[in-house]
């Protein structure tokens, strides 16, 4: 039985956790709605408009959420960004319980936290909408998940586990990473005893089941994810090296949180007490042998550190007080607060676009690229990509408008990106634009529609490629904008086609 002290002692911690998890809430509520629209979030809304069972790019649950969402809340930036606030709320928490079920105390607790909360490729995922908050997540449920039964509590948790793996593996294939993390750790560690008990095998079962749904829709559309993970590695994503990588993986999560997570890594591989959780280790290094060898981007690899914060924040705790250095914890947390202040306007949309090149200048860093393409940028890809969505589509608006109203009943609107066709389906109601169309991602399983494509209004692409498609090719408009990426687009008109869109579509398809 609990002793009251005791139990005051733990409705403090749970009084501190949540108030840590309230204040990610604010930080984002109160900056969410900067810049605009981000590309992917245009294109979500897109997608949870055709609901399935998976997505060129992605398995359905992000959707799924969105659609129920936008169904309740709506569509402004605000609701929009809602859900990953949350998110990034209950993550927060999370990392605090974990940290606690290792044994850490009330500085343990505190500093995982706060080294997720400045963590910047945090920061960024929770305050615009994609998959990847719900990632995160998921990611933190399963090692919370974890960490109860690798230190001895009831395996039936094991079901629970799957369920949280299931949804997982609908939401992003990332949760395989961290399964097949598991399974060496259990098999390279004294927790393989678990493969004898029968609950490992139930959860795995159930998160087998969840996940069916989205495999048969893989099948039925001949596993067009498959075609779409191979271009993106091989012609999309920056090739890195390991060490570049790492490099990247340390900034994204802040340079000052480095002592945390790699004390987090010694402590699981080498504390003798804390032995139990080793197989959380073999996660972390499973993981990242396989984004080395994909050529995947970093901040795949960041929920991944939601093992080593909270290992590590109790590893520097239980060293802080061997050591007697008290006077070390409100000075490092003061110093992981003021250096996440200090880099918090790189990734929230805090400063006027102007001030903030300035700031990034006067720091000394410039936007890393993400992609092939994105090395001129001058600002990084998750800001530059929130700019120019509204003045495109007017400017497409303004090209459809000047049609004769002959042309106009014939005109099929299209785009070379899923960024600029949800761009224009969102924006082009304020125009009456019809609907676009696009041989990209999941816009091309969409179709060509039911008009044969006598007009095509289209953003993107080159003049040689549509002069295959259509006899008369001209260029009406360049769409210029000093921060967008689709800067210097240009914007075409085809008229007499050599052959209908949907003779020409199975070709044209482009999964990238």
């Amino acid at each position: 039985m609990n002793s009251p002290a005791s139990e005051r002692s733990a409705r403090t911690h749970d009084f501190a956790l949540l108030s840590l998890a309230l204040a990610t809430l604010l930080i984002h509520f109160l900056t969410n709605r900067g810049y605009g629209y981000f590309r992917d979030e245009l294109y979500y809304i897109a997608c949870s408009k055709h609901l399935a069972w998976g997505f060129v790019d992605q398995p359905p649950f992000s959707e799924l959420m969105l659609a129920a969402s936008g169904h309740l809340l709506g569509y402004s930036l605000f609701a929009l960004r809602f859900l990953p606030a949350v998110c990034g709320a209950l993550v927060a928490y999370l990392v605090g319980l974990v940290a606690r079920e290792m044994g850490g105390g009330r500085f343990a607790q505190a500093l995982a936290v706060t080294a997720f909360i400045i963590g910047g490729v945090f920061l960024a995922i929770d305050n615009f909408y994609s998959m990847n908050c719900f990632d995160h997540l998921f990611w933190a449920l399963a090692i919370y998940i974890l960490v109860r039964i690798l230190k001895g509590g009831d395996t039936r948790l094991w079901l629970l586990f799957g369920l949280v793996a299931g949804l997982g593996l609908e939401n992003k294939y990332s949760m395989g990473f961290l399964g097949l993390g598991l399974i060496a750790g259990l098999a390279l560690t004294p927790a393989r005893k678990h493969f004898r008990d029968k609950w490992l095998w139930v959860g795995g079962a159930l998160a087998t089941v969840i996940f069916l749904p989205h495999v048969w829709w893989e099948v039925r559309n001949h596993f067009p994810t498959v075609e779409f993970i191979h271009n993106a590695t091989f012609k999309k994503n920056l090739p890195m090296t390991p060490w570049a990588f790492l490099l990247e993986c340390t900034l994204q999560v802040h340079p000052l949180t480095l002592p945390v997570w790699l004390a987090g890594l010694i402590y699981l591989f080498f504390s003798r007490q804390e032995r139990k959780f080793q197989a959380l280790g073999w996660i972390y290094l499973v993981v990242l042998v396989i984004l080395l060898s994909t050529h995947s981007k970093p901040y795949y690899f960041a929920p991944a550190f939601l093992i080593l914060l909270p290992a590590g924040a109790v590893a520097v705790e239980a060293s802080v007080t061997y050591h007697n250095w008290h006077w070390m914890k409100p000075a490092y947390l003061a110093v992981l607060v003021l250096g996440g202040l200090l880099a918090a306007p790189l990734v929230l949309p805090v400063l006027p676009v102007e001030t903030f090149i300035r700031y990034q200048s006067w720091l000394g860093i410039k936007a890393s690229p993400a992609e092939r393409g994105d090395e001129s940028l001058e600002l990084p890809q998750i800001f530059a990509d929130r700019f120019g969505w509204p003045e495109m589509t007017a400017q497409v608006a303004q090209v459809y408008n000047h049609l004769s109203p002959e042309e106009k009943a014939d005109c099929v609107i299209g785009a070379s990106n899923y960024g600029e066709a949800a761009a224009i389906d969102f924006f082009g109601k304020l125009y009456g634009l019809p609907t676009t169309i696009s041989s990209h991602n999941n816009y091309w399983l969409w179709g060509p529609g039911d008009k044969p494509g006598k007009v095509l209004l289209v953003i993107g692409g080159s003049k040689k490629g549509y002069e295959n498609m259509y006899e008369d090719v001209e260029q009406v408009a360049t769409f210029e904008h000093p921060y967008a990426r689709e800067s210097g687009t240009r914007i075409y008109l085809c008229r007499r086609p050599k052959r209908t869109l949907q003779e020409i579509w199975p070709q044209i398809r482009s999964f990238i």
